[in-house]
């Protein structure tokens, strides 16, 4: 007969102390801490990119055209010299500048411009064109400059000078005046009309061609 020996009794699992844990957890997250920021950081940078807007493109040249950039509506410009002496005025109702041409185009425009001597020039037109660099007048419609005479050396006054045309064209440096239209010039009392004229101011010369007429004034 056989006998049955019980079996030994088993002692039950010890638990794991929680210290022990937290601890292994922790060296786990320093171990991937790296890997894990390294994720943050390209995932920070993907979404800066993709927040970031694309840089602008370049600007395409746009074609100079004749059409005004600019303009001004029933204005007055005045210059003055380094000390404050008055050497131009402009008047007029409108004034457009054409960038094509760096032309300024001003409707019924009155100019005045005292030079040496404090001689005053006055002109009017229904319109005046001039370049960029103000040395070249064109006064079309009812043109009309007049200069004033200077005082001479002996203290007479040297008579006043007219032009009247429909079409005048003034240079500054040197100063000139041109017209390929009829024009009357009065000097005084004395009257010249001619087709064309071509007067420089330097030589007090006027150059007059086609149908002269003249009418002097007795002295």
């Amino acid at each position: 007969m056989n006998a049955t020996l019980p079996a030994a009794p088993t002692s039950a699992p010890t638990a794991r102390p929680p210290a022990r844990l937290w601890r292994q957890w922790a060296d786990r997250f320093v171990v991937y801490l790296p890997v894990l920021l390294m994720g943050l950081f390209a995932l920070a940078s993907y979404w800066l990119l993709r927040a970031t807007p694309p840089p602008p493109e370049p600007a395409v040249a746009q074609p100079v055209t004749s059409e005004p950039d600019y303009f001004m509506r029933r204005f007055s410009v005045k210059v003055f010299d380094a000390d404050g002496v008055l050497v131009s005025e402009v008047f007029g109702s409108e004034a457009r500048h054409r960038p094509d041409s760096d032309t300024w185009e001003v409707d019924e425009a009155r100019i005045r411009v005292v030079g040496e001597n404090s001689v005053v020039t006055t002109a009017t037109a229904r319109q005046v064109i001039s370049n960029g660099a103000r040395t070249e007048f064109l006064l079309k419609g009812d043109a009309v400059v007049v200069r004033e005479g200077q005082t001479m050396a002996d203290g007479s006054r040297a008579p006043r000078l007219t032009f009247q045309g429909q079409q005048l064209r003034v240079f500054t440096d040197p100063q000139r005046l041109l017209s390929e239209l009829p024009v009357t010039v009065l000097r005084g009392n004395d009257r010249l009309q001619s087709d064309t004229l071509d007067y420089v101011d330097a030589d007090r010369v006027a150059l007059m061609r086609g149908r002269v007429k003249v009418r002097l004034s007795p002295r």
